[in-house]
């Protein structure tokens, strides 16, 4: 490892980022200076521009990623090479907003049904049941869950919050089912090796599969079940402050897009057609 990057992991994990944050950071300045061939210590804002512009009209990466490699650049230039200069985005073409897609609540339960493996329908459970990230699911530990108080702790969520959400009687049972056919010891979900969390490449195949056993023409994904707790919770009338909380996000704004995704909410107003004295049952108009 390079002196430069070993200062930036340390600065990473000095405020209290995510390994994950950390993994993606390091990765996107290496990308940086493996494109000119130099030390980003001797790069500078025309560099930086030069960079965004081949990620935008060359490589045609999404907004996700371009933004990931603007703030990473803009982390190591501000913190770690203390300059004195901004690392600004340049203009990136407006991306269209797309709603989630959800599953109704009789296509979760044919979902369920079809996982014929007692972990992964836990685990998959435990995604739709408490509405968790994957890796909240899969760094789960076996003391995060309280059957007494009937909640789930999730340690060092998004942005690094701890927070609890709700465990489910139902979800109860089938995990008690999982830990006496597995008996993890410190991680709930734990790999081939026990002293490691489950991979999220595992989850997701089988996430996908159980779409695919139960008929689906959805693609189902772990994020997939996280929308629809929220969604479902919002069906149900649940106050959108709760699901907030819920979920860990930090802005209510992010949370709001399942009050546009809820079919009931969508079906509750009614169409000013309805309001017209139209007749739409004489033949005669037709």
């Amino acid at each position: 490892m390079t002196t430069l990057r070993q200062r930036m992991t340390d600065d990473l994990r000095l405020r209290n980022r995510s390994l994950r944050t950390i993994n993606t950071y390091i990765a996107c300045v290496a990308h940086f200076a493996r494109h000119f061939g130099k030390s980003p210590e001797l790069l500078g804002p025309e560099e930086i521009r030069q960079y965004q512009v081949y990620l935008v009209e060359q490589r045609r990466v999404s907004w996700s990623y371009f933004n990931q490699a603007v703030c990473a650049l803009r982390f190591l230039y501000r913190h770690t090479l203390a300059r004195d200069w901004v690392v600004a985005h340049i203009p990136f073409p407006r991306q269209p907003k797309k709603l989630p897609v959800i599953l109704s609540q009789a296509e979760v339960i044919r979902f369920l049904e079809a996982i014929k493996k007692i972990k992964f329908r836990a685990i998959l459970m435990t995604a739709y049941a408490a509405g968790l990230r994957l890796s909240e699911i899969t760094h789960l530990r076996v003391s995060d869950i309280d059957s007494q108080r009937l909640v789930i702790r999730v340690r060092q969520g998004k942005g690094q919050k701890d927070r609890y959400v709700m465990l489910s009687p139902k979800l109860l049972q089938v995990l008690r089912l999982y830990w006496r056919s597995e008996r993890p010891a410190t991680w709930l979900f734990p790999s081939m090796r026990m002293d490691q969390p489950i991979n999220h490449s595992v989850v997701q195949r089988a996430c996908r599969q159980a779409g695919l056993d139960a008929g689906l023409s959805k693609p189902v994904t772990v994020r997939m079940l996280r929308h629809c707790f929220a969604t479902h919770l919002v069906e149900t009338g649940t106050d959108i402050r709760i699901i907030q909380s819920l979920l860990g996000h930090s802005h209510i704004s992010t949370t709001q897009i399942y009050t546009h995704v809820s079919s009931k909410t969508v079906r509750a107003t009614e169409s000013p057609l309805d309001l017209l004295a139209y007749p739409v049952d004489d033949p005669e108009r037709f």
